[in-house]
């Protein structure tokens, strides 16, 4: 589709050009569903990946982890019995911020071309624990159960956070038994495999 500017002033070339490429991206059509979802998947998978699963780990999940660990469940001291659960506004948000972060903790781990650890990095816990160059190889080899490990996590991560919207402190309580469980199936799944996992864990 041509478009003839014809010769006016500074001004009207302006507005005449503006026109011009309002009419030529009319003339192509809009964007498809189809067309920003390959084009959003494209990208995915160009940006640079700069952190390795270990280092968001210990940096984004635990942390978030062990805030919705602390919001649920009962200790006894000599003064009794206490009620961990969430009391104040700013402690709910707390369990939100941490929902948020495991949700979105959950996209990153997905990223393809993340490595296991640093380089250099060697196992803690040697014959226990693969080292991490083995871990990242398990990753790839099975990518979908990877994967299927970080949406569940995201599940536990919405979960808390329509718990910290409703307050509800027992529903917390059952996310931090489900948020464990899926953090050890996912370990013994890539980080420690040859450790036989305890029978009530295999229910």
């Amino acid at each position: 589709m041509a478009c003839l500017i014809h010769e006016f002033g500074p001004m009207r070339r302006q507005i005449a050009a503006a026109l011009c490429l309002g009419l030529l991206g009319l003339a192509t059509g809009p964007a498809t569903p189809a067309a920003i979802a390959a084009d959003t998947g494209s990208a995915a998978k160009d940006r640079p990946v700069y952190s390795s699963i270990k280092e968001l780990m210990e940096s984004i999940i635990d942390p978030s982890a062990d805030v919705l660990w602390g919001a649920g469940g009962t200790v006894v001291d000599k003064d009794g019995f206490h009620e961990l659960d969430p009391k104040t506004p700013e402690q709910w948000l707390d369990v939100r911020r941490a929902a948020v972060r495991i949700i979105e903790g959950g996209n990153l781990l997905m990223m393809p071309g993340r490595e296991g650890a640093p380089p250099g990095t060697k196992s803690e816990t040697p014959g226990v624990e693969l080292e991490p160059a083995e871990i990242t190889a398990l990753i790839k080899k099975n990518r979908k159960s990877f994967d299927g490990f970080a949406k569940a996590l995201q599940d536990v991560g919405l979960q808390a956070l329509r718990a910290s919207d409703t307050k509800n402190a027992a529903l917390l309580l059952d996310l931090g038994a489900r948020l464990d469980a899926v953090c050890e199936s996912c370990h013994q799944t890539f980080w420690y495999p040859s450790v036989v996992a305890p029978q009530s864990a295999r229910r």
